[in-house]
């Protein structure tokens, strides 16, 4: 082990809501060792540039040139326990609005959104990566307005309760979700409505100054 090289590298878990549904962008490996497997996003880290700004480059890379949520998750490497494989990861989650697209690519080998809950062969230990991300947003859902990040600007009442019953895996009463939002300051009413069936909905974005009211109060306790 003293005379193997260990690799560095930086691992972004992405996050998106596509088609109603809570998804992760993966990579399909192009290696034919390992037909079939997918990963996790990333790219051995460079000298020149910091760790978040790298992480950032490998999502740029992807969706193209747009703002995102982008947080440090934690440090993997199992190399005691794993000889073969002598790869440090340093793990990144990024939270990307459900209206960015992926760059269009002919590549055969392009990127792809995954359901949480379909997921294809991953690749060695990005399993249990994901895992531990998916976990960390649902803990921060509860105390912190990131939730927020994977929508647009303007949102109803509505599209927002979706959003946190998709990244918590439950059903959330409506009256109780809409008292809760509401109390908690956080978001503000736009003169913006959208039409569809029924009456039409009334819009809201999240409050510029709102950071310090919601990190000082469990929204879902």
């Amino acid at each position: 082990m003293q005379n193997q090289l260990i690799q560095m590298e930086i691992r972004v878990v992405i996050f998106s809501l596509k088609d109603s549904r809570l998804s992760v962008l993966l990579l399909p490996i192009q290696l034919e060792r390992l037909p079939g497997l997918w990963e996790l996003p990333g790219r051995e880290i460079q000298p020149g540039l910091s760790l978040e700004d790298q992480a950032g480059q490998s999502i740029q890379k992807i969706v193209g040139d747009r703002e995102f949520y982008l947080e440090q998750l934690y440090t993997y490497g199992d190399l005691d326990h794993n000889p073969e494989d002598q790869t440090i990861s340093i793990i990144y989650f990024a939270l990307i609005p459900s209206n960015i697209q992926i760059i269009q690519s002919k590549n055969a080998l392009a990127p792809c959104w995954f359901p949480i809950e379909e997921l294809p062969r991953l690749a060695t230990n990005h399993q249990d990566i994901l895992e531990y991300a998916l976990r960390r947003l649902r803990y921060k859902l509860e105390y912190s307005a990131v939730g927020f990040e994977l929508l647009p600007e303007f949102f109803s009442l509505s599209e927002l309760q979706h959003t946190y019953e998709l990244i918590l895996g439950v059903k959330l009463d409506k009256r109780n979700f809409r008292r809760r939002i509401l109390e908690a300051g956080v978001i503000e009413p736009t003169p913006q409505r959208r039409m569809g069936e029924g009456r039409p909905a009334q819009l809201y974005r999240y409050r510029d100054d709102a950071i310090a009211e919601v990190k000082a109060r469990r929204l879902f306790p």
